[in-house]
C-alpha cells in the first residue's frame, strides 16, 4: 500500500505528464506579430500608370513583410491604390527639360494603398504615406533556370573556383537582385516620347514604390518558449548579413562626419541552428565616420558609415523575455552592399565605404553630339553631290540634338539655325557628360542595405551595383 507522501508524488507526476511543468508554463511568453507603423511596402508597378487625380494603382510586393520571428506576408502580394496628388517637379528641373526642348509642364504622381491582397485571396486594408516612385525599375522577367551543380573540386585551384562560385551564387540571392535597368524597348519609346514639346506623362511598368505604412499591421501572436530565446539579443556571428533599412536619409553632398546614423533590421537574423538572435524590428545605431562631396569633371561623392550598438524593438522588452539578457549590445557592423537611390550605381569597397560611380560609355555622347554637330554644319556649296539645300538629314539631326523635336523643325527653316543648335546640343552634351560634377551617394530614408557583422574582411563586389538605375 502507497504511503501519502507517495500518493502525493505519483499525483504530481500525473498532473505534470496531463497539463505540462507549471513553471514550464510560466517561463512561455507571448508576443505579438505587428508590421509595425513606418514600415515600407516595397512595391513595384505591374502595369503602365498614368499620371491623373484618381488613376488606379495595381502594384505587387516586391519584399516579403516579416514580423518578430516570421513571414506574414509573401513577395507577389497584391498591393492596390489610387493616385491622390500630382506634385510639379522643381524649377531647375522644369529648366534642364525646356533646354532639351521639353515644354510639357511636368508633374510627379504620388499615391496612396489602401488594399493588401494576400495570395489566398484575403484582402487587409491599409493605409500608406503618399509616396513617388523611385528611380529604379523591377526586374520582372523569370530567374534564369539553375544548372547542375558543378564537382567537388580539391585543390588550391578548385577552391578558389569553390569560392568565386559561392561568392556569385551569394550575389544572385541577395533581395535587390530583382531590380535592374529596364528593357530596351521601353527605354527607347520613352527617350522617343521625351523628344516631343508635348507628350503624356506615364509611369513606367515595374517603376518602384516604397510606401511606408501609416497604421500598423496585426497577424495575431505568437507563444515562445524558453529554448526559442536562449540566443535572443546575443552578439551576432562575425561575417554573418543582415538586411536593414536606413532611417536616417544619407548624402554625400550635405552630409558630416560624425553623424547619426539608425537602421531597423527588416528580416531576423538566426544562429546556424535557427535560433533566433535578432528579431525583425531591431535598431542598429552608429554614425558617418567618412564622407566627401562630388567633384567637377564627374568625380564622384564618397560616403563611409557603420554601426555599434544594437538594441532590440520595444515589444522584446517584457518581463522575463530578456531575463538575464541585455536589450542593447555593443557590436561592429558594416555596410556590405547596398540599393543606389541617386541617378548612378553605387561601389561599396572592402572597407564598408560607398562611392558614386558613373559608366565610361557617357564619354561616347559628346562624340555622338560631335558628329552630328559637323554634318548639320556641313553645307559646302562646292561640292558636287550636296548643296545647301539638300543636306536635309544632317540638319534635321542637328536641330534635334540641340532642342529636340521642336529644334528639328525649326532647323530646316535656315542652315545658319541647325549650325547652331548642332553646336549648342554640343556644347550641353560636354557639359553634361564630362565637365559637370559627379554624381553624390544618396540613400534616402528605407534604402535597402545589407550589412555585415565583426571585422572588416574582403568582400565581392556590391550586390546592387548593378541592379537599379534610372528608369
Amino acid at each position: 500500500m502507497l504511503s501519502k507522501q507517495s500518493t502525493a508524488l505519483l499525483a504530481v507526476l500525473i498532473v505534470s505528464a496531463v497539463h505540462g511543468s507549471p513553471q514550464s508554463a510560466e517561463d512561455n511568453q507571448t508576443v505579438p506579430l505587428v508590421v509595425a507603423a513606418g514600415t515600407p511596402l516595397r512595391v513595384y508597378l505591374t502595369k503602365r500608370l498614368s499620371k491623373r487625380m484618381n488613376e488606379p494603382v495595381e502594384s505587387k510586393l516586391l519584399d516579403p513583410l516579416f514580423a518578430f520571428d516570421r513571414e506574414v506576408v509573401p513577395a507577389g502580394s497584391r498591393v492596390l491604390g489610387t493616385v491622390v496628388r500630382l506634385k510639379a517637379i522643381s524649377k531647375m528641373q522644369r529648366a534642364a527639360a525646356i533646354l532639351g526642348g521639353d515644354f510639357t509642364p511636368l508633374h510627379e504622381a504620388e499615391v496612396e494603398y489602401t488594399t493588401l491582397v494576400l495570395p489566398d485571396g484575403r484582402c487587409i486594408p491599409l493605409h500608406t504615406v503618399e509616396t513617388a516612385g523611385l528611380k529604379s525599375i523591377a526586374e520582372l522577367k523569370p530567374p534564369r533556370k539553375k544548372t547542375a551543380a558543378p564537382k567537388q573540386n580539391s585543390g588550391v585551384l578548385g577552391t578558389a573556383k569553390t569560392q568565386v562560385q559561392n561568392k556569385i551564387d551569394a550575389a544572385r540571392t541577395s533581395v535587390a537582385d530583382a531590380v535592374r535597368a529596364p528593357d530596351r524597348k521601353a527605354r527607347l519609346e520613352d527617350f522617343l516620347w521625351a523628344k516631343l514639346p508635348y507628350h503624356p506623362q506615364r509611369v513606367r511598368k515595374g517603376t518602384r514604390f516604397d510606401a511606408e505604412l501609416i497604421e500598423p499591421l496585426q497577424f495575431g501572436t505568437v507563444t515562445l518558449k524558453p529554448d526559442d530565446v536562449r540566443l535572443l539579443g546575443s552578439q551576432p556571428i562575425s561575417e554573418s548579413t543582415a538586411q536593414v533599412r536606413l532611417i536616417t536619409p544619407l548624402d554625400s553632398s550635405s552630409g558630416k562626419q560624425g553623424e547619426p546614423v539608425t537602421a531597423i533590421m527588416s528580416r531576423p537574423l538566426f544562429s546556424s541552428d535557427h535560433k533566433l538572435i535578432l528579431p525583425e524590428g531591431t535598431r542598429l545605431s552608429g554614425a558617418v565616420t567618412m564622407v566627401n562631396r562630388a567633384r567637377w569633371f564627374h568625380r564622384g561623392g564618397h560616403l563611409r558609415f557603420s554601426f555599434q550598438e544594437i538594441d532590440l524593438p520595444d515589444s522584446m522588452k517584457i518581463p522575463n523575455l530578456l531575463a538575464e539578457k541585455k536589450a542593447s549590445t555593443k557590436t561592429l557592423a558594416t555596410l556590405q552592399a547596398a540599393e543606389a537611390d541617386g541617378k548612378t550605381p553605387v561601389k561599396v569597397d572592402q572597407e564598408g565605404g560607398v562611392k558614386a560611380t558613373e559608366p565610361k560609355t557617357r564619354l561616347l555622347a559628346p562624340l555622338i553630339a560631335a558628329f552630328i554637330a559637323t554634318k548639320a554644319a556641313d553645307n559646302d556649296t562646292n561640292k558636287a553631290t550636296s548643296t545647301p539645300g539638300n543636306n536635309t538629314g544632317g540638319r534635321t539631326l542637328g536641330g534635334a540634338s540641340g532642342f529636340g523635336l521642336l529644334g528639328a523643325a525649326a532647323a530646316k527653316a535656315s542652315p545658319n539655325v541647325a549650325s547652331a543648335l548642332g553646336f549648342y546640343g554640343l556644347a550641353w552634351s560636354v557639359y553634361l557628360n564630362i565637365i559637370a560634377r559627379g554624381s553624390e551617394v544618396e540613400f534616402h530614408k528605407n534604402a535597402a542595405l545589407d550589412v555585415r557583422f565583426g571585422g572588416r574582411t574582403p568582400i565581392p563586389s556590391s550586390k546592387f551595383t548593378a541592379s537599379a538605375r534610372t528608369p
